[in-house]
């Protein structure tokens, strides 16, 4: 079998062939080779994939750019396996892969830490004018008195969603000295006691509570725009006399945040900052609007984008598509419900 490093042949058999198409650390790498499988690294073009491009593979892993929508999973009749190297699989349609019964498995732990920073990364930045100050530095600007920021200390969060990342940004929002509250449908009221957070029944309560929302769901229909007009409306902010305004940061994915309404709220001032690493179209159409805002600040989706999770993230969907292709099953499955 080639060594796709350029090193020595591998004396072993070649147990299935795995498509990487969009990178993956070598660490990872070597642990699906050692166990005998041909691993081909590099790009797929989408009209490619449609045509057939993966008929001889038996699986293959992904980021977020390769898309597998119904129409390639059904032009891949080799695959046994999808593996996400990540956490959101809206890039691969569930249904049509478990129908075809491939099993997708993903890595939801290892980009948690990389996450939760990014997140109150942004938070920070938000309230202290911190993108703000450096373009006007920038700009040979010294605007000190302007650049007054709040604390987030006695400010009220609401984590739409909360699992492990939400969890996190808790623990360290709660060490700043914020209230936590959070709307998780799915989530037994144990596990948000246990985190001293104040669980709202309805997704609208907790926007009329909290001056400071973070986003920590997954892209479904049911959230496709959950955080529209009529909500952020709905934030106490200055309308309340509370001086700190309202700011919200989405590190989860993009869709959920109506973006043209984000863009008004910020125009009209009902949202006093707005700070997205994931949008709805990625990457951003050229002169896009919402990201000129001064009171806007975002990063190219890159969460999961340091040495750390990236090392983590491979290893563990490395390991997890090595168990699904010997037919056992991994605890990462995500399709389970329409596999037969």
């Amino acid at each position: 079998m080639k060594n796709v490093h350029g090193g020595p042949t591998l004396e072993v058999p070649i147990m299935a062939r795995i498509a990487v198409t969009d990178g993956m650390a070598k660490a990872a790498i070597s642990v699906l080779e050692k166990a005998g499988h041909e691993v081909v690294v590099g790009h797929i073009e989408q009209k490619d994939l449609l045509n057939g491009a993966l008929k001889d593979f038996d699986a293959i892993i992904v980021r977020s750019a390769t898309k597998l929508p119904e129409e390639v999973i059904k032009e891949s009749s080799g695959l046994s396996v999808i593996g996400r190297a990540g956490v959101g699989v809206d890039n691969i349609d569930l249904k049509a892969a478990g129908n075809s019964g491939i099993v997708v498995v993903n890595a939801p732990n290892a980009s948690t830490q990389s996450v939760v920073e990014l997140t109150i990364g942004h938070l920070l930045s938000s309230v202290r004018h911190i993108p703000k100050s450096d373009r006007g530095l920038r700009g040979d600007k010294w605007e000190k008195k302007a650049m007054k920021g709040t604390e987030l200390s006695g400010k009220c969060l609401g984590l739409i969603g909360f699992g492990r990342i939400a969890q996190g940004v808790a623990r360290v929002a709660k060490s700043l000295g914020m209230e936590i509250h959070t709307y998780d449908p799915y989530l037994p009221p144990k596990v948000a006691k246990a985190q001293d957070a104040y669980l709202h029944k309805k997704v609208d309560s907790l926007f009329k509570a909290c001056t400071h929302i973070s986003i920590h769901c997954n892209l479904t229909d049911e959230t496709h725009h959950l955080v529209n007009a009529k909500r952020m409306s709905m934030m106490p902010g200055r309308k309340s006399g509370i001086e700190c305004g309202n700011h919200i940061v989405n590190c989860a994915r993009g869709g959920i945040i109506d973006e043209d309404a984000l863009l008004g709220a910020l125009e009209d001032g009902t949202i006093t900052s707005a700070a997205l690493d994931v949008f709805e179209v990625e990457p951003l159409p050229a002169n896009y609007k919402l990201v000129q805002h001064q009171n806007f600040h975002g990063t190219p989706h890159i969460g999961a984008a340091t040495l750390e999770a990236q090392h983590r993230v491979g290893l563990d969907i490395a390991k997890a598509v090595n168990l699904a292709l010997a037919g056992k099953k991994p605890d990462t499955i995500v399709n389970a419900q329409f596999l037969n």
